[in-house]
């Protein structure tokens, strides 16, 4: 059993937990600690720090949601085996010169897992902001603009993509549109129609479409509990891979170093082959740091980064980005450019002062407690529910699916939750391919109150035990 050498800060910068993380994280990266080494137990560790289980326990989880170590019941923890790992580090910037259509019905409570909690939206700053650039501008953000978007936003978002999420990225490679139905169309032109683009299944069903709309031939390839399968993504003769490694939509995966380091070798072992990375609500994580992005571990250039405001702010504003490999700006000069900005240019700069002023910093960790304070009662409530055989995706995003056990099918359990005036959502509209799945619902959790998700899982209680109960 490995040995900790760590003396711990109390009054430092970086939490307990982040100090233990990041030593051992280190000192796996360094070699020191091997491949299948016993780790103290939480309790023995905490016990040597002199510090809380919960402590200790929030440093594992971390390490196991990284993929650095695994646990096994009744054994403990153990380092798994790593190459090449990636650290985020705190390394100086660089200087720089889902929605298909709405039912009609009116629910009582709907889990819908697309929606956001507007309740808590800073209108009041966001009105301020809009009449300051209003005030302020002369005439020239009626001008059409740069085709890539406004400079100074996209300069903003380069800021916080590096400190946030560990993207290597410079304000040239940002290409700004609303919506990422319009990114998509660009890549279509960058990357040409004649790819084949492997799709995780379940996936993300919109995008599945939008990719097919646009001319390319889409295949699915299966996930296993840590992402997309490497081996069968080579098998299916794909150039292109569309993934979600830090919250994959709508199992929740979170991919692991190991698999996303044989994800990146898959790209760079074969020349035009990109991985298109969709990162569109990693911002929300309730245990731990969030996990760095699989563009800032690339060092071959062939992921495409895609994120969104519309988790993280609001869909209406639709302001979505894409990050482009810099060797593949030559070929957007020669087929982009001629598409305008789709992005008014007063909502880029009311974004560019929202984030540079850091209301928008304030407004995710309000939101992260609130989405944290609704996925606890959420997690509470369904504790009293006979028939869940396991829950998946919870602890990040606004989502978590509940795999049910029994002979209930998926269609029996929606259809009486709606005679009940509850809507929830089957995996099965995920589904691409014909494989057979357990029975799973989905419970997005955003837009009620604690109030409405303790009265709603109340019904499915009864509705569903009652179900269970006559067989019909």
């Amino acid at each position: 059993m490995y040995e900790m050498m760590l003396r711990l800060e109390g009054n430092g910068k970086k939490n307990l937990y982040e100090q233990i993380y990041e030593y051992i994280k280190g000192e796996i990266q360094k070699g020191n600690i091997c491949c299948g080494e016993r780790l103290p137990s939480t309790r023995l560790l905490a016990q040597q720090l002199g510090v809380s289980r919960s402590t200790t326990q929030l440093a594992y989880e971390q390490l196991l949601a990284e993929g650095y170590i695994e646990a096994f019941p009744y054994k403990g923890y153990f380092v798994c085996q790593v190459e090449e790992l990636y650290d985020l580090g705190g390394g100086e910037c660089e200087n720089w010169t889902k929605e298909e259509g709405k039912e009609d019905k009116k629910w009582r409570y709907d889990f819908t897992p697309n929606g956001i909690d507007l309740e808590h939206f800073p209108y009041s700053v966001w009105r301020k902001l809009n009449r300051e650039v209003l005030q302020d501008d002369k005439g020239e953000l009626f001008h059409l603009g740069d085709a890539k978007g406004e400079w100074s936003l996209r300069e903003a978002i380069c800021l916080y993509l590096h400190q946030a999420r560990g993207v290597s990225v410079n304000p040239s490679q940002v290409i700004l549109g609303a919506g990422n139905d319009y990114l998509q169309m660009l890549l279509s032109l960058i990357l040409g129609r004649e790819n084949l683009i492997a799709m995780e299944s379940p996936t993300y069903r919109h995008a599945y479409d939008i990719f097919q709309r646009l001319g390319y031939r889409c295949c699915t390839v299966s996930m296993d509990r840590y992402g997309i399968s490497v081996e069968e993504l080579q098998i299916s003769g794909a150039d292109i891979a569309y993934v979600m490694p830090s919250h994959q939509y709508p199992m929740g995966v979170v991919m692991p170093i190991k698999r996303r380091q044989e994800l990146l070798q898959w790209a760079a072992a074969k020349e035009g082959r990109y991985i298109i990375e969709d990162d569109y609500d990693s911002e929300f994580r309730y245990g731990g740091k969030p996990i760095p992005s699989l563009q800032g571990s690339d060092t071959h250039q062939r992921v495409i980064y895609i994120g969104t405001f519309s988790k993280s702010i609001a869909p209406s504003i639709r302001i979505s980005y894409l990050v482009l490999p810099i060797h593949l700006l030559e070929q957007y000069e020669k087929v982009g450019r001629s598409f305008p900005c789709t992005v008014s240019r007063t909502d880029q700069r009311v974004l560019q002062y929202f984030m540079e002023r850091g209301y928008f910093e304030r407004h995710l960790n309000k939101m992260r407690a609130i989405y944290k304070s609704k996925h606890d009662v959420l997690l509470a409530e369904l504790k009293g529910i006979r028939g869940i055989k396991r829950i998946l995706g919870a602890r990040s995003g606004v989502h978590m699916l509940l795999q049910m056990e029994g002979e209930l099918s998926e269609e029996k359990r929606i259809l009486r939750a709606e005679q009940a005036g509850v809507k929830v959502y089957p995996l099965s509209e995920y589904c691409i391919d014909k494989r057979k799945y357990e029975p799973t619902v989905i419970l997005g959790y955003a837009t009620m109150t604690e109030k409405e998700i303790r009265e709603a899982v109340r019904i499915l209680k009864e509705v569903w035990e009652s179900l269970g109960e006559s067989g019909n």
